[in-house]
């Protein structure tokens, strides 16, 4: 909960760098350095600390891809996934849509998401007060920081509606938060993605991409701007990514495209230790059915056009003699290889297409917004669309959006939601569908420790 964050004062090292397994950290700190000032006049226990950020947000919370992750609750949640795994998990409750102000779940991501934007705040602050670090890592290291808090807001009011921006790493205003209005939450987000995309460089550290860049930031701010209604500015966050040719480019094989080296990541996360995969791929792929957890509903693997590359090569049926079952076959490996072979992918070059052809045509420039959508048909094999009023573009465009973005950390919900969809399409879908369930319920444990949060969603 909120209120028992650990507030660090001189523990951050116990607390955030003693996972050495980890690749994402590349530093042990020294036994003598157990103060937070330390940490951040030291550039290699300093990415330490943040890189740590990045583990946690793969393994817990809102961004992972267990099953505990918005990537399988939400297409649970939604028109995605059937669930077929026991009547008493989790994933049950987001499936039949009983999710309650006392589900686990939904505690877990509020909790971990302030965690993660507590570390992120003491990355930040650290990092700003340090003297020995160099002005261009100091940059560096701000501006992941700034990014993530950014990033974990994003999602947290998207879910929940207002909630609190947290900003300090001070106990006494933390404890006492309340909530903001959407609209200031919003604001908040894009202030600090606006600010990282000036502090990041836009080389990525150490090559790979799974420390963020300054392109990250723009593609971040693409679709925060796009769910504010800022269409002009997400069309222009969105160019200032896809016109990085020499960086990205669209993979031609599908069956690549969530490879590590992918040349459309414009953003992943790496697994634990090398050989690792995706949790993604352990909560999606099955080999047998009937399905022990989850397979993809009908409506969406109906949903692809015939001669749609992304059905032959992100689905895979399963059959057992009588019957045929579909999963998510975007990341391919469920178990350990010799050596890693994917990371989970939090953006890619695909979505920046599909963010520009909607803000195009939300601005009435159809026919640039036509060539958007129609680059991503014709990588999938399709022919060009037929839609020519705003209206049938626009419903072309979610279309194609369900069809590419499926089980990707909840972007089927969001979509439905900004489109004005969500009812009409889950009230079908989902028999017990109530509308006041397109924001979650805040956490029952966190109203009772903080009264200032309340007051609660409405229909809960």
């Amino acid at each position: 909960p909120m209120k028992n964050i650990p507030y660090l004062q001189v523990a951050i090292a116990l607390l955030m760098l003693f996972t050495a397994c980890d690749s994402f950290v590349e530093v042990d700190l020294p036994s003598s350095q157990l103060n937070t000032s330390a940490v951040f006049e030291d550039k290699a226990t300093a990415n330490a600390a943040m890189t740590d950020i990045y583990s946690k947000l793969r393994d817990d919370g809102i961004l992972t891809g267990t099953a505990s992750g918005l990537s399988v609750a939400m297409s649970a949640y939604t028109d995605e996934l059937t669930y077929f795994g026991s009547p008493t998990g989790a994933t049950q409750f987001f499936y039949t849509n009983t999710v309650l102000p006392a589900n686990g779940t939904i505690a877990g991501w509020w909790s971990f998401s302030y965690n993660q934007i507590y570390a992120a705040n003491t990355v930040y602050e650290g990092v700003n007060a340090s003297t020995k670090l160099t002005q261009a890592d100091k940059d560096q290291l701000m501006g992941e920081a700034l990014l993530v808090r950014g990033l974990v807001h994003f999602y947290l009011v998207t879910l929940y509606g207002a909630v609190p921006y947290v900003t300090t790493t001070d106990y006494e205003q933390n404890q006492a938060v309340s909530r903001m209005a959407t609209t200031e939450v919003y604001s908040r987000i894009i202030t600090d993605l606006e600010m990282a995309k000036t502090l990041l460089p836009a080389a990525y550290f150490g090559g790979t991409r799974i420390r963020p860049n300054k392109f990250v930031a723009s593609a971040l701010l693409a679709r925060v701007y796009l769910y504010n209604g800022n269409n002009a500015e997400a069309s222009n966050a969105a160019s200032a990514v896809l016109n990085e040719t020499a960086l990205y480019s669209l993979e031609p094989d599908f069956d690549n495209t969530f490879l590590k080296d992918s040349p459309s990541t414009i953003w992943q996360l790496i697994p634990q230790t090398d050989g690792r995969n995706t949790n993604e791929g352990a909560s999606f792929v099955f080999n047998a059915g009937p399905p022990p957890f989850g397979a993809l509903r009908n409506e969406l693997v109906t949903a692809f056009e015939p001669g749609d590359l992304r059905k032959a090569h992100w689905t895979r049926a399963i059959t057992n003699g009588s019957n045929t079952w579909y999963h998510a076959y975007k990341y391919k490996q469920r178990s350990p290889t010799a050596s890693t072979q994917e990371y989970s992918i939090v953006l890619r070059l695909s979505e920046m297409y599909l963010i520009r052809a909607e803000a195009r045509a939300r601005l009435g420039e159809l026919t640039n917004a036509i060539g958007d959508l129609n680059t991503i048909r014709a990588l999938a094999g399709l022919a060009p669309t037929t839609a020519v009023t705003q209206q049938d573009l626009l419903t072309a465009i979610l279309n194609e959006r369900r069809v590419e973005l499926f089980t990707e950390f909840g972007h089927r919900f969001f979509d439905l939601k900004r489109f004005g969809q969500i009812d009409n399409v889950l009230s079908v879908a989902k028999p017990d569908w109530n509308s006041e369930e397109a924001l979650l319920p805040l956490p029952e444990s966190e109203l009772l420790l903080n009264p200032n949060l309340e007051p609660q969603n409405p229909g809960y």
